[in-house]
């Protein structure tokens, strides 16, 4: 409890705080705006009877992501995943063209060059996104949204109004991250996952015959999931490393010991909503009459759906702390300031080193996520319950809140520690952090 008054006892901390909270706030508001000629009644009615058809399948996968629910909150309902598909695209473009990897490398300049293209490359995906869920969603017969029936200017305007939302939420993001804590886009995802998981556990209840031992088998599966991710995402690979001694006279100035951290889930939860963003366009397309076997090929507990998820997860996984983590950059700085691991000679092979380590690192933090990711299928296969049931009490969901949640904690604790106020938590970490793999 001192801890919390602490944080409002520093003006610069407690106006990032209400920033972040008035953001969120205003996020959420934005689900009660309707996008206009739609019954929200008959889009109720329609949720409810389809929420275990292909349909409901679209509107979960959506829910998801966003934390809304199509029954009230139409106007943002395409969520920020546009935005993050578009950084997909971007992120790996850096790579492989020239041009973005020379913008990637002129600091500031470059940087806002590659968030314009990125938000350009937003507006195309909200249309393309916005048009196949009006397409198979709204002016769909079988949801009878319409009383007026569709039409062209109506699919236009609803696409409009989809693409500013979309937009908006974006916008929100970029301000929370700039003007509040942590990262504005994460702080959404979860914001929306915890306010679906009451009606998450509300249909848990209404589903199943025994209720209370469900809600205990979930529960512990919950809470054993969070320790286990908690775990996971704490845990560290240190990499010692040794200062070189200079002697100036009679003194002698370097020689200190410290350590390289490695974390076993260094690319966070990105894998996993880069792997997700990629899968909402099967499920997109399989609305659309003539794609149905999307849907089929694609279906959460089979074969293809699995092998292809895990497949894409690894490859992020890979592909984003490489992104984030480059070891011949590294072992280049080491060597500059005198710096080296013991036993390995600097430059190449300090690189080389560095390489070999992180691949280890990250393969185990690969399997976790992909573990972490399909938990849901297994759970809703097994147990028979609704997927979003198992997504929003285990898996994903959780890596989320608890990934964004801890983030969130350590820049807390940070600025606490900056003014001398105790923090949060007791300096040491996991039983990963201290051992050597």
């Amino acid at each position: 409890m001192r801890q919390i008054l602490n944080l409002f006892r520093i003006p610069e901390l407690r106006h990032k705080i209400l920033i972040t909270l008035g953001l969120l706030f205003v996020y959420r508001i934005g689900y009660q705006i309707p996008v206009p000629g739609i019954s929200l009644e008959a889009l109720k009615e329609a949720a409810n009877k389809l929420a275990g058809s292909s349909l409901g399948g679209l509107f979960g996968i959506m829910n998801a992501f966003t934390g809304a629910q199509l029954d009230s909150a139409a106007l943002f309902s395409l969520g920020v995943m546009p935005y993050i598909s578009a950084s997909i695209i971007f992120s790996l473009l850096v790579k492989v063209m020239p041009k973005y990897e020379a913008l990637s490398k002129e600091g500031q300049a470059g940087q806002k060059i590659i968030n314009q293209h990125t938000r350009f490359a937003t507006v195309l995906i909200c249309l393309v996104q916005g048009f196949f869920v009006y397409v198979g969603v709204i002016a769909n017969p079988e949801m009878q949204l319409l009383p007026q029936g569709p039409s062209f200017l109506h699919g236009l305007a609803v696409i409009a109004c989809l693409t500013a939302g979309t937009m908006f939420i974006m916008w929100l993001g970029e301000q929370i991250t700039e003007h509040g804590i942590g990262n504005g886009i994460s702080l959404i995802i979860m914001t929306g996952i915890i306010a679906s998981m009451p009606a998450a556990i509300q249909q848990a209840l209404t589903a199943s015959e025994n209720a209370h031992q469900l809600m205990i088998l979930l529960s512990a599966l919950w809470i054993g999931t969070v320790l286990v991710v908690v775990y996971i995402t704490r845990g560290q690979r240190r990499i010692p490393i040794q200062q070189a001694k200079l002697t100036r006279g009679r003194k002698v100035i370097g020689g200190r010991s410290h350590y390289l951290p490695l974390r076993v889930n260094m690319a966070g939860v990105m894998p996993i909503i880069f792997a997700s963003a990629l899968f909402i366009v099967p499920n997109a397309l399989g609305q659309v009459p003539g794609f149905e076997w999307l849907q089929q090929a694609f279906s959460r507990a089979g074969f293809v759906y699995i092998t292809f998820y895990t497949a894409l997860i690894f490859f992020f996984a890979f592909f984003w702390t490489r992104l984030m983590f480059q070891p011949e950059d590294l072992a280049e700085q080491l060597k500059e300031y005198g710096s080296f691991i013991p036993g390995i000679r600097p430059g190449k092979a300090t690189a080389d080193y560095l390489s070999f380590v992180l691949d280890r690192v990250t393969l185990a933090g690969a399997a976790f996520l992909s573990v972490i990711a399909i938990l849901p299928s297994i759970v809703t296969s097994n147990l028979h319950i609704p997927y979003m049931v198992a997504y929003f009490l285990g898996g994903t969901s959780i890596l989320i809140v608890v990934g964004v949640a801890l983030d969130i904690v350590d820049r807390l604790n940070s600025f606490l520690l900056m003014r001398n106020y105790d923090g949060f938590m007791k300096a040491g970490g996991t039983g990963w952090a201290r051992r050597q793999m």
